[in-house]
């Protein structure tokens, strides 16, 4: 068998292996916060969570009545039965769905896809079917997930934007370059952190929602009669008179529950009930009169269905609406972003990416993250998006069938949960699929006519996500496997030592490895090749809780490993989420509470040794070649553990032997 070692790419045993173990992510602990800081709560998850979904109002209704050409026509009857299919839309999917039932479903605070696989797959474990088929399904949602974070910051800034071809048609020619402006700035700040993001969106989008509402009321007042289309007879009767019309609707009604995913995935930064809150005091409302006020303008004007939205307002009033929008537009990308966030720690911690850097940002909300490299990503992907289209209309003929897919897949994998977690009969389960299944699924019949003209991006970036999300998973699980059998087992390598009686030399060596079970690879190459232990030899493993801080006396524990005097120890260290991953000083820590040998070991001179053997890419069979390459590139740009834990550079040694894929 010939071999293709790669050597000095930084692509290590010890990160593929443990990819959800050697850098401990943050989870998001229970909230139950305060009645001010609640408050508080709930106008930053007004700025980070329902920006989507807030912003739908701006193009929904509008791009109803173009799509083509004009199949849905501004009659009453017409206008009666979208207003209708939109309120219970929005209704049975968001707040009966997303809101009542899957926010009981999370996983340790977190929310999304990811999180309701993690809760899946625990449910299931040990069933004869295994878990992988849940597993692929959490992945083939999370793809069509991040194929919407491409196209929503993009089509949401557009379509503020271009609303001064209404106010002031001359400046027509900067809106490409205003958005562009926006969303740099708009990546540019979240290196500050979702809770200082959302403190400076809240207030705005409080404002936001107030003009929705005020402006729905007015249109309302202007004609009382469109109360009429809450009526859930309407959307029947125009199903039933209109089938092909209202399924050609359907592809553009899926508009206003666009952001319910993100909404679902960004509870880790807020917790359920300020979510809860802001969407039924709030948004809801201010959502269901604004749509009410377009309709009936419609209804009075049927020439206003050029742009039903900023036609609702008077002339004064719409230049600082196109302001004001573009604030809230900015604050729908951050709800993907933030959601992005979350998704995509949730997918590292259950071994589908490779280690990312995890920036903390809240002293108290676990879920408060900021992932440089994701966010980078997500900026070049939208600016891309954005210049590549160019306007809100052509990018709407791409949105939407990632939307609807995500929904899908959320229904599926909510069906699972409800049957384990909450025992529902096969009645319930038959309801819920009917229900929430069977709407979900004509919005992604309706939608798949949109992949010839524009729908083919979402889906691309899905399929390049769920093959980097399964090379990564398969590529894991074969390294692991090799990897194991070279470690052994920790109890027969020490042992193994004990009895060989090795030479001792002066000093404490510390080796950073995922648990107890298996031999760091570090350590095993150090007494193969050089003969000797250290005077003390320490195996730490690290992991974190959902609680912002663990005290220092509960922080280690300490196993001899079944010798009290070989001076060979694992130490377990809690870290709470916003406490510092360091471990040399979380050692000392464990020395001056007495949890090590008090006095003997000297942490201040130890060396550490990271278990970082190279991979090699072989012939074996597992995976096809390119899938190999695939897997090593994203190997090469994982997180590095050793500035993770703040080791010191000059006493940190990397050693291992190379494993196999």
């Amino acid at each position: 068998m010939t071999e293709d070692e790669v050597r000095g790419s930084g692509a290590t045993a010890s990160d593929v292996a443990h990819a959800d173990s050697p850098v401990p992510a943050a989870q998001a602990p229970a909230k139950n916060p305060p009645h001010g800081a609640a408050g508080g709560l709930v106008l930053a998850a007004l700025g980070i969570v329902f920006g989507d979904i807030g912003t739908s109002p701006l193009y929904a209704l509008q791009t109803v009545f173009s799509i083509n050409d004009g199949a849905v026509r501004p009659t009453v009857g017409d206008v009666y039965g979208v207003v209708s299919l939109m309120f219970w839309s929005v209704t049975l999917i968001v707040s009966i769905k997303y809101i009542g039932i899957l926010m009981r479903a999370d996983n340790d605070g977190e929310g999304g896809v990811m999180a309701l696989t993690a809760l899946a797959r625990r449910l299931y474990a040990g069933r004869p079917a295994g878990t992988a088929p849940i597993v692929v399904i959490g992945i083939l949602g999370v793809s069509l997930f991040y194929g919407d974070s491409l196209i929503t910051p993009a089509i949401s800034v557009l379509s503020a934007v271009e609303g001064v071809r209404v106010a002031a048609p001359a400046l027509d020619h900067l809106v490409v370059p205003a958005a562009a402006v926006i969303l740099t700035l708009l990546f540019a700040v979240q290196r500050f952190g979702t809770g200082r993001v959302g403190a400076l969106f809240g207030p705005v989008t409080l404002v936001w929602f107030a003009a929705l509402a005020a402006a729905g009321i007015g249109g309302i007042v202007a004609y009382p009669g469109v109360l009429k289309g809450l009526s859930p007879t309407y959307a029947i009767g125009f199903v039933v008179g209109h089938p092909g019309i209202a399924f050609i609707a359907m592809g553009a009604i899926v508009l206003v529950i666009t952001g319910a995913e993100a909404l679902y995935a960004d509870m880790g930064h807020f917790g359920r009930s300020p979510i809860l809150r802001g969407w039924f005091f709030v948004v809801f409302p201010a959502l269901i009169l604004n749509y009410l006020g377009q309709a009936s303008l419609i209804i009075r004007h049927p020439d206003a269905v050029e742009s039903p939205f900023y036609l609702l307002y008077p002339d004064w009033a719409q230049l600082p609406m196109v302001v004001l929008a573009t604030a809230a537009t900015v604050i729908a990308s951050q709800a993907v972003i933030t959601g992005a966030f979350s998704l995509s720690r949730q997918a590292v911690q259950l071994g589908l990416l490779p280690p990312v850097t995890v920036r903390q940002t809240s002293e108290h909300e676990g879920g408060q993250i900021y992932l440089p490299g994701v966010n980078a990503l997500l900026y070049v992907g939208v600016m891309v998006v954005m210049l590549t289209f160019g306007s809100a209309e052509r990018l709407a003929t791409a949105y939407g069938v990632s939307v609807t897919g995500a929904l899908v897949i959320d229904t599926l994998l909510m069906l699972l949960v409800a049957r384990m977690l909450w025992h529902w009969g096969p009645w319930k389960l038959a309801l819920a699929a009917v229900a929430f299944g069977g709407v979900e699924l004509t919005f992604l019949a309706a939608n798949l006519s949109k992949v010839a003209h524009g729908g083919w991006l979402p889906l691309l970036i899905a399929l390049v996500v769920f093959t980097v999300m399964t090379t990564w998973r398969r590529g894991r699980e074969i390294v692991a496997g090799n990897r194991r059998k070279q470690e052994g087992t920790l109890s027969d390598f020490i042992d193994d030592v004990n009895a060989r009686g090795l030479p001792r030399v002066s000093g404490t060596a510390v080796f950073p490895h995922p648990g107890k079970e298996t031999t760091p690879l570090a350590l095993r190459a150090n007494v193969e090749h050089n003969k000797i232990l250290h005077e003390n030899v320490l195996i730490v493993s690290a992991s974190s809780a959902n609680v912002p801080h663990v005290p220092v006396a509960d922080r280690f524990e300490v196993d001899h490993l079944g010798y009290d005097n070989d001076r060979i120890q694992h130490l377990a260290v809690r870290f709470g989420f916003s406490d510092e991953p360091n471990l040399p000083e979380a050692l000392a820590q464990a020395c001056a509470t007495g949890a090590l040998y008090p006095g003997t070991i000297e942490i201040e001179g130890a060396s550490f040794f990271l278990s970082r053997g190279s991979i090699r890419r072989t012939r074996a069979k597992g995976m096809a070649p390119w899938r190999k390459v695939l897997f090593l590139r994203l190997a090469h740009n994982a997180a590095d553990p050793a500035a993770y834990f703040g080791l010191p550079v000059d006493r940190t040694v990397t050693m291992g032997s190379p494993v196999e894929i």
